[in-house]
């Protein structure tokens, strides 16, 4: 064996493997691949309510940001969020519209948030939420407050095997 191939072979050696990615252990500097474009994963915000947890990833890409909310239900459940311009103001009405549809409110609560990355801004506080659907059932509006600010999302679910995801850092 070459001095060469020993150096290198000794640096692979004392470098772990990175953990295999899943939605549900994803990390700040990650990359997720959906619908064909990529996204780097910028930020991350844990939920708490009570003792339900769940998350969502702040993804960045040239097309600009997604949020991917990720929690463990009964099941599995994902959904794509983008941010949208609707005046709402608390306390949160029992149904909405947007885009021509009506929301109607399926639960709320206040959570405390662990925030990583770009979402470090909200680290330690507590957020006011909300999560409506359509009568289909197919398409979300979530909410959030930040002070005096209500943050309006739309999304819709997705499936786990729209992602791919490329672990960024052990």
């Amino acid at each position: 064996m070459g001095l060469f191939s020993k150096l290198f072979s000794k640096k692979e050696q004392n470098q772990p493997a990175p953990e295999k990615r899943t939605v549900m252990n994803m990390k700040v500097g990650d990359i997720v691949t959906y619908e064909f474009h990529d996204f780097e994963v910028v930020g991350k915000l844990t939920l708490r309510d009570g003792s339900y947890e769940w998350y969502d990833y702040q993804l960045l890409g040239e097309e600009g940001t997604l949020w991917l909310s990720v929690e463990m239900d009964d099941e599995l459940e994902l959904a794509i969020y983008q941010k949208v311009k609707l005046q709402v103001s608390k306390p949160y009405p029992k149904k909405l519209t947007y885009d021509n549809k009506t929301y109607y409110l399926e639960e709320e609560g206040v959570a405390r948030v662990t925030g990583e990355g770009r979402s470090k801004n909200v680290h330690g506080m507590e957020t006011h939420y909300a999560d409506y659907e359509d009568d289909s059932e197919e398409s979300y509006l979530g909410l959030e407050s930040w002070d005096t600010e209500v943050e309006v999302s739309t999304g819709y679910a997705i499936e786990p095997y729209e992602l791919k995801i490329i672990a960024g850092s052990n």
